[in-house]
């Protein structure tokens, strides 16, 4: 336990993408769950989703000018080495500012800075990684962090071994108790318990593939007199919601962004899915049926990586995302007509769920604050 008598200060930095943001927020519940006397302050990357949604959640936030390197050649790349060094210069006078005892990097473009100025100044560091392939900027920061919890086994490809914690990936509490919320979430749906329900998940920003593969599709899920939730995402809600306005169907709810995802767990027979960790981590600990569409444009392809090692332990299926337009919806409606295979399922992929992840890691920043 740490000291009741000191006022502990923790800088929880990094987002971009729900992936990163709902990790963190989980961690900063526990520590307000478990301690009064500890004060937290988020830095996120500006213009990005954590802006908006850590203010959301109850917590202040800072931002920095700071942007990922583009894959692709760019005339964005040209102004990166500025924003390097002007978010260093910005992640300094947080620092000063806050003083903190902590800094806790969860990935996104924030962290880099905020973390690798925290361990110039001795601040105790520690890093969160979600995925089974350590991004660049987490393998930099590494080398002066005091504690990495990861997620998966074999991190020591990437990490110093003595470092790495295994804890698993933090997941809200809402999603732990989705058995008390099924008749919740059909009133907040307004559907009915009588019929079965897909859900749709393409990741907070959306997912190209599989919206063009619902949308091509839909005649199956209207034929079939199905419930869909649809979370289509920020970058393409627009866009679609003219693709769809001419469809009259009454069991279709469309979404930019769903905070309520827990409901939509709590009753979904079958969920498609992108293949992220996190999204991994939430369908473990709900024990959902589950079809991955791995993203292809990911680093080293790691999304079919962690789809496939839940396919090879029989806890979930996969379609390739060039074969999703003709493949995704077909598969799920046949694991909706077939009751042992969506079972087995179900079972298995709980077998994997840590939900004590987000204790764990709590358990390591007492370690570091003491």
């Amino acid at each position: 336990m740490i000291n009741i008598n000191k006022t502990y200060r923790i800088i929880i930095s990094g987002g971009g993408t729900g992936g990163h943001i709902y990790p963190a927020l989980a961690i900063a519940n526990s520590l307000n769950e478990y301690y009064e006397n500890i004060r937290l302050l988020f830095v996120g990357a500006y213009g990005k989703m954590e802006m908006q949604k850590v203010p959301e959640a109850g917590y202040p936030i800072k931002g920095i000018w700071i942007s990922g390197i583009h894959r692709k050649l760019s005339w964005k790349n040209i102004v990166f080495p500025l924003k390097l060094i002007f978010s260093l210069i910005q992640a300094n006078r947080i620092l000063s500012q806050y003083k903190p005892d902590l800094a806790i990097g969860v990935g996104g473009f924030a962290s880099g800075p905020l973390l690798w100025m925290a361990s110039k100044k001795r601040i105790p560091t520690l890093i969160q990684e979600q995925n089974s392939y350590a991004g660049i900027t987490n393998k930099i920061l590494a080398r002066n962090a005091d504690c990495i919890c990861v997620a998966y086994e074999g991190m020591e490809n990437y990490f110093p071994k003595h470092k790495i914690v295994i804890t698993g990936n933090p997941v809200r509490k809402d999603i732990q108790y989705i058995s008390e919320s099924i008749q919740k979430g059909y009133d907040f749906f307004n559907f009915s318990n009588k019929k079965k329900t897909i859900l749709i998940m393409g990741g907070s920003l959306g997912a190209r593939t599989i919206n063009q593969s619902v949308l091509h599709n839909i005649h199956k899920v209207i034929d079939n007199d199905l419930q869909l939730i649809w979370p289509i995402g920020k970058i393409y809600y627009d866009d679609y919601q003219q693709k769809i306005k001419d469809i009259n169907y009454k069991n279709l709810r469309t979404f930019e962004f769903l905070k309520e995802i827990d409901l939509a767990y709590a009753i979904a027979d079958v969920v498609i899915s992108r293949a992220g960790a996190l999204s991994i981590s939430e369908l473990s600990v709900a024990g959902k049926a589950v079809v991955f569409v791995p993203s292809p444009n990911v680093a080293e392809d790691h999304q079919t990586k962690n789809a496939q090692a839940l396919v090879n332990k029989n806890a979930a299926l996969m379609v390739k995302d060039s074969e999703a337009k003709d493949k995704m919806m077909d598969i799920a409606l046949d694991l909706l007509d077939n009751p042992d295979q969506l079972k087995n399922l179900e079972k298995n992929i709980q077998k994997l769920a840590i939900p004590d992840a987000t204790d764990r890691i709590v358990k390591q920043i007492e370690s570091l604050l003491n």
